[in-house]
């Protein structure tokens, strides 16, 4: 039996000699974390307390009270009639309130208390004590979310390597039972050793051999459970790293030590030298001490562990009483992954440094400290209960307690170590109205060490008539920024009581911080400046209370309504409003809304709107704020306004602030791409026979005088590049071959290439026609002239290949007329032949007619050279895709000539030699002047040379004409010397001018725009075409 054994049952035996209607005691078990209201015992009942008085036989009302401290939260409450114990809506945690012991499951948490049961005849004190019992409320938890180990590469299989254990608050079957390895990769595995105090310690199995140089780092996760129900679990990443081999770990003398050492050890005491050997050399034998990751960093604040040495010593002050023993874990480490480990269990003894405590806990409430009874309360009346303890033990430990000075009241023991204060005489009030005497606790320590305990009660008359107020709610009003100390009015109440017990003291309540209150008087002034924007009206109370015991008191609300000036400036939301508008926009169109504030109230807050500095291009309307345009935006003209606006409001004298507003122009995508390169329509690119796939063999440039995503511009062929020999970027507008030429491929080749741009909500596009020769050389310039201009017959959503189709007709005809031709003529010759023997007087004539129908008959053989070979030809671009370009030819029937609508944009720039180059710095930044007559017209109805239609049948004289495709430029104008005409169907605006000469090119001035024109390609026919063939 050990020492709390046998103390406690001293105890009991003690309770047994003692009056049983003085004390007796309860044991109650609950679970922590019950919800309010659940029943815990029964008093009467489980003490067989009887509510008849066995000296009168008369049944009486017990009263249970619950003896408590004030200010207490208490756990459980007790029925003041029934004595049912009940929890309260306050949590019984049992970590928090057994926090800082080593509590097992053998060993008990548990929290006492007294109740007592009135009045003094059937008066017992009834000590409970509630052991609270866990449940699993807390999930395991690792020290750290990731778990760092490092393991040499030459470890063997089955080696172990501990890893840092989970705490779980709970405990017994409720704290860490099982431990899982996640994702081991059948490299790792993982086994519990289980120590001797029960802790469970996982480590890591190595299973297979481990190679650092194929692999350094295993990264896992370590997953930890509890036996509670339901389970709780928690995981750890676990990253271990294989490290270089340094194969001896340092060994301790001893594994396990205890030490003792005085909780008044003086800072810097050493507390033990710890000593580990290694077996390897230099820097692998440089042992390194550390506390394990297990040590407690309250512990670790207690003791200081010299990391060269190993010398464990008391760093701060030492208190027993708060831990008495301190597990310390200590590794040995030499740089290697697997420090040895060592148990320092530091038992800290007692010393006499603690002076006993008195818990001084009142069953009738102090006011103020003071206790009050009536004078006519009768003997044996309880006031208090006191408690004493030391937390020092055995003999230091051991306390008695005492009244220093007689008066009429004594201490009655109940149990050990606890005592009632009651009265042991009559009270006289006009003898003695009050007593003030300390209670002394006193330990048997050496030397001796006591406490005290001051106890005022005061004697009192009756007072039973509370404080009355005139008016039960007071309203008041008062102007904002007033004065501070300006008075509001007079409180007053009334009491009919009388002396001491008739004087009212006034108090305000909450909520009443600009506000005083003379507490005699009543007179209520304002304590501070009202603000009626921070706050329009004050609600508080205030409490009338006489001066009895106990004292009596009654309320008054008082209302306090703030009155508005105007004292605050309109407020913009914003000291700078910005708004985006789309350019193109309407007239007179919202543009924005200006937003703006008053913190005042009435006519103060009524708010009126101007523009200040606009030249009337906007109107604001004053009272909603809504700013409409009185102008039609154009962001290439002026991409923002910027104009202030006034507010000002309705008070007296008005108040006005300004803000800015700047109206942003959104661009909208009104301007096609302009096409700088290739230069013109009939320029052409040499293609050899020599070049590699992937070389660039012709480039297309074009620019949009649009901004963001609306000047972003996108090239594709659409037409001629059915064979795809060709490829274009994109993005650059780069031309490469895609595969090398072939003698198949020798000739010209026409691409119709789209330059779209990415605008919203519609894009707009131009073609370009972009000829590529494919050849070893370009010597004969007049016979590739003569292939562009053939061209000009081919639509564009067909290839140049396909218009020699009549002429390969021709050929074929003439070859089967030759043939028929060449028949006739042998059956002539026999025949011939056979009137030649029959009739030799006619040979002559005979030989004439044969020699004239040979003559006539005998085929053409240049037609035989001149047959071209038919090429296989290539499935052609879908025609969805040619959309730019409308061609009208006289048999819309053909399915061949369906038509491409759309827009051909080309720079109105024709060089007689050389290659033309556009000059950015000196770009005219636009191609026509927006009030120009049209041009176009005038050079149809002024050309020296008609122009006429061609239809496709209509033969066309190589020798004598060229053929030009005229394209519908927008704002450009692009043609012959003396062959330039316009055709357009949309507007009159527009003007060009184009020049052949040395230089080429042609300037004007004013803002770009362009417009897609949706018309029909014609011919026209120039009978000296003086502009010479450019290569560009």
């Amino acid at each position: 039996m050990d020492l709390r054994d046998f103390y406690l049952l001293a105890a009991l035996i003690a309770c047994l000699r003692l009056d049983s209607a003085v004390a007796q005691e309860l044991i109650y078990t609950i679970r922590e974390e019950l919800p309010e209201n659940v029943p815990i015992g029964n008093i009467p009942k489980d003490l067989n307390i009887s509510h008849i008085n066995a000296a009168t036989g008369t049944s009486a009302s017990l009263v249970y009270r619950l003896v408590s401290k004030a200010g207490d939260s208490p756990l459980v409450k007790v029925s003041s009639t029934t004595g049912e114990i009940f929890t309260t809506s306050n949590r019984i945690d049992r970590e928090r309130l057994c926090a800082g012991a080593a509590y097992a499951e053998e060993n008990e948490c548990f929290f006492e208390l007294e109740v007592v049961i009135l009045p003094n005849d059937f008066f017992r004190l009834i000590k409970i004590k509630i052991i609270v019992k866990d449940t699993n409320d807390n999930a395991p938890m690792f020290p750290s979310p990731v778990i760092n180990i490092s393991i040499p590469e030459n470890t063997l299989i089955n080696s172990r390597f501990p890893i840092p254990s989970a705490t779980d608050p709970d405990t017994g079957f409720n704290g860490v039972q099982h431990y899982e390895l996640l994702n081991g990769q059948s490299v790792f595995g993982l086994d519990i050793v289980e120590t001797p105090e029960g802790e469970k310690w996982p480590q890591l199995i190595v299973q297979q051999n481990l190679d650092r140089e194929h692999k350094d780092t295993y990264v896992m996760k370590i997953k930890v459970e509890d036996g509670g129900t339901p389970q709780k679990s928690s995981t750890a990443i676990l990253q271990v790293t294989v490290s270089d081999v340094n194969d001896n770990r340092p060994v301790f003398k001893e594994s396990q030590v205890e030490v003792h050492i005085p909780e008044n050890a003086p800072v810097g005491t050493s507390v033990i030298q710890l000593h580990a050997t290694d077996a390897d050399i230099g820097s692998n034998a440089e042992i390194r001490y550390i506390f394990g990751a297990q040590v407690a960093p309250a512990t670790k604040r207690l003791f200081a562990l010299n990391n060269t040495t190993g010398l464990v010593t008391v760093q701060r002050a030492l208190d027993r009483e708060e831990t008495a023993i301190h597990k310390v874990t200590v590794l040995a480490s030499d740089g290697s992954s697997t420090p040895a480990r060592a148990t320092v269990s530091i038992n800290v003894t007692d010393v006499n440094d603690n002076p006993p405590n008195i818990d001084l806990r009142y069953i009738i409430s102090p006011i103020n400290g003071t206790v009050y009874l009536s004078e006519k309360d009768p003997i044996n009346t309880k006031i208090a209960l006191i408690t004493v303890s030391d937390k020092d033990t055995d003999v230091n430990g051991k306390v008695i307690c005492f009244i220093e000075r007689e008066v009429p009241f004594h201490l009655k023991a109940v149990y050990d170590n606890q005592y009632l204060l009651e009265t042991s005489s009559l009270l006289d009030y006009e003898g003695t109205k009050e007593f003030s005497f300390k209670i002394v606790a006193s330990d048997s320590g050496k030397p001796s060490l006591n406490q005290t305990a001051l106890v005022r009660v005061k004697l009192e008359d009756e007072n039973d008539n509370p404080p009355i107020f005139s008016q039960p709610v007071i309203e008041l009003s008062v102007s904002e920024n007033n004065r501070r100390g300006l008075y509001l009015t007079t409180i007053s109440a009334t009491d009919e009581d009388s002396g001491k017990n008739a004087d009212i003291v006034y108090q305000l309540g909450p909520n009443a911080s600009f506000f005083d209150l003379d507490r005699k008087t009543g007179v209520l002034t304002a304590s501070r400046v009202f603000d009626r924007e921070e706050q329009e009206r004050f609600i508080f109370t205030v409490t009338a209370r006489d001066n009895g015991t106990p004292p009596l008191q009654s309320q008054a609300a008082v209302i306090v309504t703030v009155l508005d000036e105007n004292d605050n400036s309109p407020k913009f939301t914003h000291n700078h409003f910005q708004f985006f508008v789309s350019e193109n926009l309407p007239k007179y169109s919202t543009v924005g809304v200006i937003t703006v504030t008053d913190a005042d109230a009435g006519e103060n807050k009524a708010v009126t709107l101007s523009i200040l500095n606009d030249n009337e291009n906007f109107v604001l309307d004053p009272y909603s704020g809504v700013i409409k345009s009185n102008v039609s935006f154009d962001r290439e003209q002026q991409s923002s306004y910027t104009f202030d606006v006034k507010a000002i409001d309705g008070g007296q004298p008005p108040r006005s602030s300004t803000a800015k507003v700047t109206i942003n122009v959104m661009d909208v995508n009104d301007n096609s791409p302009v096409v700088i390169y290739p230069p013109s329509n009939t320029s052409f690119k040499l293609v050899p026979l020599s070049a590699i796939p992937g070389s660039v063999v012709a480039e297309v440039f074009a620019v949009d005088i649009d901004t963001g995503m609306n000047a972003e511009l996108k090239y594709t062929i659409v037409s001629g590049n059915n064979k795809g020999l060709f490829r274009i970027d994109p993005v650059t507008g780069n031309i490469t071959l895609e595969e090398k030429p072939t003698p198949t491929d020798v000739g010209l080749h026409r691409l119709v290439v789209n330059i779209s741009d990415l605008g919203y909500p519609k894009s707009l596009h131009t073609l370009v026609l972009v000829f590529l020769y494919v050849n070893d050389t370009a010597g004969n310039a007049s016979y590739i002239y003569d292939l562009i201009r053939r061209t000009m017959e081919t639509p564009l959503d067909r290839n140049i290949g396909d218009s020699s189709q009549p002429y390969q007709n021709e050929d074929y005809l003439t070859i089967m007329i030759a043939i028929v031709a060449g028949a006739m003529v042998v059956i002539v010759v026999i025949f011939v032949t056979v009137l030649v023997r029959c009739r030799h007087a006619s040979r002559f004539k005979a030989a004439q007619r044969s020699k004239q129908g040979a003559e006539w008959m005998s085929p053409n053989q240049e037609n035989k050279q001149n047959k071209k070979k038919k090429r296989k030809k290539r499935k052609s671009p879908k025609s969805s895709l040619l959309n730019f370009v409308t061609i009208e030819e006289s048999k819309p029937e053909d399915a061949v000539h369906e038509p491409i609508n759309g827009t051909i944009s080309l720079p109105a720039e024709l060089e007689e030699q050389g290659i033309g180059r556009f000059d950015w710095g000196t770009a005219p930044p636009t191609t026509f002047k927006p009030n120009s007559p049209d041009l176009a017209k005038h050079y149809k109805s002024a050309s020296p040379q008609s122009a006429f239609h061609l239809k496709p049948d209509t033969p066309v004289s190589v020798k004598k004409h060229h053929v030009i495709q005229e394209l519908p430029l927008d704002n450009t104008f692009v043609g012959g010397c003396d062959t330039l005409s316009k055709r357009s169907s949309t507007s009159s605006d527009h003007f060009s001018a184009s020049e052949c000469s040395s230089q080429g090119g042609f300037k004007t001035k004013g803002p770009l725009h362009t417009r897609q024109v949706n018309e029909h390609f014609y011919w026209s026919i120039s009978t000296a075409y003086k502009c010479p063939l450019n290569q560009y």
